[in-house]
């Protein structure tokens, strides 16, 4: 016999929803790693791939274009020799920051409980 289903007895989200709207802004791997590592200052392509060692040159490559045209960073191509590029987080991408301190904080409460730091999906789930 199947289980009833409950009615969800949350608030309907507004429309559009601000959370499926906030968390697009940040979609996508890595992207809130760069985000973190702009919190700083500017940074160029090189320093952001030896903050972030694990990620490759072409996914950082992606990131960096689909944060910048969501606004969330900007690009300044210093003419130098040779040319260099910095990118530096716009107002919006500050206004990230405390949602991503925050996740990172939940991050720190989980690894702790758990005691060696991985979440298993039923868990977390």
């Amino acid at each position: 016999m199947p289980l009833k289903m409950t009615k969800n007895r949350s608030p309907a989200p507004p429309e559009p929803c601000m959370l499926t709207e906030c968390m697009a802004v940040i979609a996508g791997a890595w992207a809130p790693n760069v985000i973190w590592c702009l919190r700083a200052g500017p940074r160029r392509f090189n320093e952001l791939r030896a903050d972030i060692p694990p990620i490759s040159a072409k996914v950082l490559s992606t990131r960096l274009s689909e944060l910048e045209a969501r606004g969330v960073l900007t690009r300044h191509v210093r003419r130098t020799s040779p040319p260099s590029t910095e990118y530096a987080l716009t107002p919006l991408g500050a206004e990230l920051l405390p949602a991503l301190d925050a996740i990172v904080q939940v991050g720190h409460r989980l690894k702790s409980a758990r005691g060696d730091g991985l979440v298993t999906v039923n868990e977390a789930g």
